[in-house]
């Protein structure tokens, strides 16, 4: 049985009250480690561990060389135990082998891409009207102390989207992954403590919704880093606008995939499947919607049913596994409630809905697929997170666009066509902050990812990222010093 403690300040400790919670594979649902759950006491510690780290300078007054090089020792050390780091994380949260081993090197890509980013001079020198003679400065500086809460879909990474850009900008940060997934930020911590970073810097925690209130509401916090569901997002925002503090939400999505009456039907299917069974579609940019005209609708059903045949559901410690558990029995549940839901809507279940045969243990849900769909039903309109893809019918290509564009979220969409041209202007018309064209799921870390609408608040990633760490200040030096020749001589102080 493996234990971990959390980390505050450099340490790695009980909780003060000595409280504990499991580790549950959910592939058997079998428990694997105990964790320490912390109190909002222990959060409490860990916020003032940042603030008096952010306060002292000791990070926030390095040289930009100086983070950078921390960063990469942070980058080079995930490389390094990624074997380890994967194994760990399919058994929290039933991610593939293969979409695992991905999640590693992905991780460690982002760590480098910061690393390089803190490098960057984000100060500018304003060329504007002058009123006498002054230079203009807009220079960017560290918000301060960030509270950072990540979902358990992409452990690891989500733990570097938010780390690495705090620690580029010269922030310090708590960070507290979900309950569900938090062996690998743990041991993230353990990679943290081994660098030359200073204490305080990073803090990473464990716990509940109260542990993520005191986040959100402490004021010692300048800025919260969201990344889940819009519900809480929308919970996260109310709280935190008490103290108005800085706030960057990555939340959910009901993204469209389009596949228009020109596109390779070989390429479109596959990467359709791929959009929205991709890590049993329990991703915020998951292709839940498949959008067909009337021209290619009735093939692209069949052939997508016949792939789904073709998946395998396995352990997701074999390399070959396709479809593995849900992250938890809670998810599983609403996964197959959702289901039910889609039936009684009158969408026509094409295939899945249920639970494979041989995984009645674990937390397993067969990848369905339902036809038919109505846009307003709830399958088509809620986030389900889940391996649940929902075909509609539009009549034409603007049909389609306005199907796409008929939701609340607003985080990715995608379209398929032989025809470049024609796709970019679909994707231009589409509400959404990430498009793809003849592609799915993915991002790169130099460029900025967020949602219109309810999807979310701001950007991560790349330099519209970093800066979401930053505040700007303007800074005026004034060039005239002869108060005879300032323009507001003689217009409100007297003078001799």
């Amino acid at each position: 049985m493996l234990e971990y403690k959390i980390y505050i300040n450099g340490e790695f400790r009980d909780a003060s009250d000595k409280g504990t919670m499991d580790a549950v594979n959910p592939f058997d649902k079998s428990v694997f480690a105990k964790l320490a759950k912390a109190t909002v006491e222990d959060t409490k510690l860990a916020i003032k561990a940042a603030r008096n780290a952010f306060d002292s300078g000791e990070w926030t007054g390095k040289s930009k060389e100086e983070r950078s090089s921390i960063i990469k020792q942070i980058a080079d050390k995930i490389k390094e135990n990624s074997n380890m780091l994967q194994e760990l994380e399919i058994k929290e949260s039933g991610s593939t082998y293969k979409k695992s081993k991905d999640d590693m090197f992905l991780t460690y890509r982002a760590a480098s891409t910061f690393a390089k980013l803190a490098l960057t001079d984000l100060n500018e020198t304003l060329d504007i009207s002058k009123v006498g003679v002054s230079k203009n400065l807009l220079v960017r500086e560290p918000v301060g102390v960030v509270s950072a809460i990540i979902p358990w879909n992409f452990p690891l990474q989500m733990a570097m989207w938010k780390i690495g850009p705090a620690l580029a900008a010269g922030c310090t940060i708590v960070l507290k992954p979900a309950p569900e997934t938090s062996v690998s930020a743990l041991e993230l911590a353990k990679i943290i403590d081994s660098t030359d970073l200073p204490k305080g810097v990073v803090n990473i925690i464990t716990g509940d919704a109260e542990v993520g209130e005191e986040m959100v509401t402490n004021p010692m916090v300048d800025k919260v880093a969201f990344t889940g569901s819009t519900e809480i997002g929308r919970k996260v925002m109310s709280l935190a606008s008490a103290t108005m503090k800085s706030v960057t939400l990555e939340l959910g999505g009901k993204s469209a995939s389009i596949i228009l009456d020109d596109a390779d039907l070989d390429l479109a299917i596959d990467g359709s499947a791929y959009a929205g069974y991709f890590h049993n579609g329990q991703c915020c940019v998951a292709g839940s919607r498949l959008i067909l005209t009337n021209k290619n609708y009735d093939e692209v059903v069949e052939r997508l049913k016949a792939k789904l045949a073709k998946m395998k559901i396995g352990d997701p410690m074999e390399k070959d596994t396709d479809i593995g558990p849900m992250v938890s029995e809670k998810q599983q549940k609403r996964v197959l409630e959702y289901i039910e839901i889609g039936k009684k809507e009158g969408a026509k279940l094409v295939y899945g809905g249920g639970v494979p045969k041989g995984f009645e243990n674990g937390c397993y849900v067969e990848p369905t697929l339902f036809a038919d769909v109505n846009n307003d039903m709830r399958i088509a309109q809620e986030e389900i997170f889940g391996p649940v893809l929902a075909v509609i019918k539009a009549e034409n290509e603007n049909d389609a666009i306005r199907i796409a564009n008929a939701s609340n979220f607003g985080l990715a969409g995608g379209v398929w066509s032989r025809d470049n041209e024609r796709a970019l202007n679909v994707a231009k018309k589409l509400r959404a902050g990430t498009v793809w064209v003849n592609e799915w799921h993915i991002l790169n870390d130099k460029a900025p990812f967020g949602g219109y609408k309810q999807s979310g608040v701001g950007r991560e990633l790349g330099i519209e990222g970093l800066k979401a760490y930053t505040e700007v200040k303007h800074i005026h030096i004034d060039e005239v010093l002869d108060r005879k020749k300032k323009f507001w001589y003689n217009v409100t102080v007297p003078q001799d």
